[in-house]
């Protein structure tokens, strides 16, 4: 059992949420965003820094549509770039070594067993199912993979030509229910007025160009490129994009939509034994022993809930009411979270 310290984020927990419209035809993928299957469509906000306001805005604008129907879930994503370029053709690279563009799904919520999702301005993906976060002992499973995955990518410009007069390259995906719905509560696809976890990042290299081709800026002090940036829909208050728990709320509704989405207090609570979570892990770390008495984890912070705790010397679990009194959510040692 991973028993190590869990770096709290620095963040309000304020996700971003976005009400995904049920699509009128099915998408023929090209890579285009400007066709009539994404009119009735929103945008996402513009991608932040994925540290959110610690950092500045990125230099480049990065947004997302969403779409589902019957069979799939559709994504668009519309990346500004005057550098479009890209090296890796085999499937299941490690995309991120390019400039690229992801996808990370959690169905159910609760942490465990979520998606993640890379494609570069080649058109190759790298798909993968994380069995948990990192923090928590993974494992990622490399070779599974969305049966009946659809995708497509359009550029303006040229790619791997610095000479060309480049804007954006633009990225259309559709995921099957029928492989997205093995993680997600009760084996099936959502429903209406159900919501889903999801955030997106866009990786993007410092480069130069060197002999007419696009070269990774190297720091002369370590002799290694310097350091990507990582710009999402959803900050995540750490250089780490493997906390499902501060993903944006995607929210499935019909062709008209709600205009907004509220936060169900439920989804306070979650937060709240999410953060003693951190701290009972970090408490561990430092005294080798799980805090038995809350108030220890608490702190000054204002708190919605009591919760109760209970440990072994190895374990811990972590309880308190639902909004309604009616159910108890649980949180232990490893992260999940669920609800009795």
């Amino acid at each position: 059992m991973n028993r190590s310290g869990v770096p709290e984020p620095h963040i309000e927990y304020a996700p971003k949420a976005y009400i995904c419209k049920r699509a009128a035809e099915p998408l023929l993928l090209d890579g285009r965003l400007d066709k009539p299957f994404w009119q009735a469509a929103d945008w996402t906000e513009d991608f932040v820094d994925i540290e959110g306001d610690l950092r500045p805005r990125p230099a480049k604008r990065t947004r997302v549509k969403m779409m589902w129907d019957d069979e799939y879930f559709y994504f668009g994503a519309e990346l500004m770039e005057d550098q479009i370029w890209a090296t890796l053709t085999e499937r299941d690279s490690v995309i991120f070594y390019d400039n690229d563009f992801e996808i990370f799904i959690d169905p159910d919520g609760d942490t465990h067993q979520y998606y993640e999702f890379e494609i570069n301005a080649l058109n190759t993906v790298w798909d993968l199912l994380l069995v948990k976060p990192y923090r928590d002992g993974g494992p990622p499973v490399n070779g599974w993979d969305i049966s009946g995955l659809k995708t497509a990518v359009h550029i303006d410009g040229e790619l791997n030509r610095p000479e060309a007069p480049n804007r954006m390259w633009s990225v259309e995906v559709a995921m099957p229910w029928k492989s997205l719905r093995e993680c997600a509560a009760e084996s099936r696809p959502p429903v209406e007025g159900e919501f889903w976890r999801v955030n997106f990042s866009r990786v993007e290299w410092r480069t130069e160009v060197q002999d007419g081709q696009y070269r990774k800026v190297v720091n002369p002090d370590t002799g290694k490129p310097y350091p990507e940036d990582n710009w999402v829909w959803s900050p995540m208050g750490i250089i780490n994009m493997h906390y499902p728990e501060l993903w944006g709320y995607v929210v499935f509704a019909d062709r008209e939509g709600p205009d907004e989405f509220e936060l169900p207090q439920d989804e306070r609570i979650k937060w709240e034994l999410r953060k003693l979570y951190y701290r009972q892990r970090n408490h561990f770390e430092v005294e080798g022993t799980f805090a038995k008495d809350a108030e220890l984890l608490m702190g000054t912070d204002s708190w919605s809930i009591e919760p109760v705790i209970e440990t072994t010397r190895s374990m811990f679990q972590i309880t308190a009411p639902s909004s309604d009194g009616a159910a108890v959510y649980c949180i232990r040692e490893d992260g999940k979270l669920w609800k009795e």
